[in-house]
């Protein structure tokens, strides 16, 4: 028998996913198009056939730790293939698409949300994100090699609970929730939309609540740019930031377009001074509540870091003139006229706002670095990457 799934769209059954000797989905007959699975994929008769799994259905597929957890806790019962982690985490996914078997009638997502102040006062969070980890890993339909979860979680400020991305981090990369931190206050120093966020007191987790749902509780469609770009998550250090500003120009709606090729401009900016060699296409996406409104926003910046903390050596994700490297101001001017529609003085501006931003954070870092001598290394790497990046431009 063929393997298969239901897949639902914003609440609604859209089609059925099978594998069989290719991955193929079929809308059913009467699916609207405000519930199309991808921007890349509208509602139609025909099949949308692929060799590998479609990539808008990959995109949110658990990896490294995650992934481990998974297939650990399934060992004994399943063979773990991409359909069923769909199974397994499709109930709770980045976005509008959901997966259940054919004969549930919904997917279905049902827990208590914890509290968001003991997660962050938590005085040993390694303990407790091992325990996060065993309860909501069957449930977190998100990419990422970085220990993660998802959860609901509330304050005391509030009766509503929201839901939120836990990340911890593993031995290769100390301090990485701190690190992400840091990069992520630069970022939204320089006034680019970011999802709220936090540090838990002893720096041992990161803590971001998830942009795509509303206030109101409902589910707004995603997508990064390796599913825009029909690409599976192994190609995400593929192609170009060039190749990416033309994604940008195919999807965001017209009258965001603009706007939206400024903050990828900046991002860029700010991934140089901030030595962020992880702009990968997954960490790029592109946001919408219906497709057929042509309501369609870059999503906010997220997964900053500064990588040549762990690796001196590192690079650009991608490529710009078909080179990876911290590029000098010259060569972003010549991107952001050619391909951003920037002028040589709105460039200027970007630039600036975006040093100083990292800059005013400095302070902030370093009187991190004095009350966390554990944090001394990776953040003195930081402050010394990031003087070189802010010089550079």
């Amino acid at each position: 028998m063929k393997n298969s799934l239901v897949v639902w769209t914003a609440g609604n059954k859209s089609g059925i996913l099978e594998q069989d000797e290719e991955y193929v989905f079929n809308y059913l007959a009467d699916t609207s198009d405000r519930y199309s699975v991808s921007l890349t994929m509208p509602v139609r008769l025909k099949s949308w056939t692929h060799k590998d799994l479609h990539p808008v259905f990959q995109m949110n597929l658990p990896e490294g730790a995650l992934l481990a957890a998974i297939k650990n806790a399934l060992a004994k019962i399943a063979r773990v293939d991409e359909l069923t982690l769909l199974r397994v985490v499709g109930a709770n996914q980045i976005g509008r698409n959901r997966f259940a078997l054919r004969e549930e009638k919904s997917p279905a997502f049902k827990t208590s949300p914890e509290s968001l102040e003991d997660i962050l006062c938590y005085p040993d969070t390694g303990e407790l994100f091992n325990e996060l980890m065993q309860k909501y890993a069957m449930s977190s339909g998100v990419s990422g090699i970085q220990p993660k979860v998802m959860l609901d979680a509330k304050d005391r400020a509030t009766v509503h609970s929201s839901s939120y991305i836990v990340k911890s981090w593993g031995e290769d990369y100390p301090s990485l929730a701190a690190n992400e931190y840091f990069c992520m206050k630069a970022v939204q120093r320089a006034g680019l939309p970011v999802p709220e966020f936090y540090l838990s007191e002893n720096g041992r987790l990161f803590v971001m609540k998830r942009f795509d749902i509303t206030d109101t509780g409902e589910y707004v469609g995603f997508e990064d740019m390796c599913a825009l770009q029909g690409l599976g998550t192994e190609d995400k250090y593929t192609g170009s930031y060039e190749r990416m500003v033309k994604t940008i120009n195919d999807y965001v709606s017209p009258k965001y377009r603009q706007i939206a090729r400024e903050q990828f401009f900046a991002v860029l900016t700010l991934s140089v001074m901030l030595r962020n060699g992880d702009a990968h296409l997954k960490n790029f996406g592109v946001l919408y509540a219906d497709p057929t409104e042509g309501e369609t926003k870059l999503a906010p910046v997220y997964d900053i870091v500064t990588t040549t903390a762990y690796i001196g050596k590192d690079v650009p994700a991608l490529t710009i003139g078909g080179t990876k490297k911290w590029w000098d101001r010259k060569m972003l001017e010549k991107f952001g006229v050619a391909h951003c529609g920037l002028s040589v003085s709105r460039i200027a501006g970007i630039i600036s706002k975006s040093g100083d931003a990292v800059l005013n954070i400095k302070p902030e870092l370093k009187r991190y670095i004095k009350d966390h001598p554990e944090f001394s290394s990776v953040g003195g790497s930081m402050l010394k990457a990031w003087d070189a990046g802010v010089k550079s431009l």
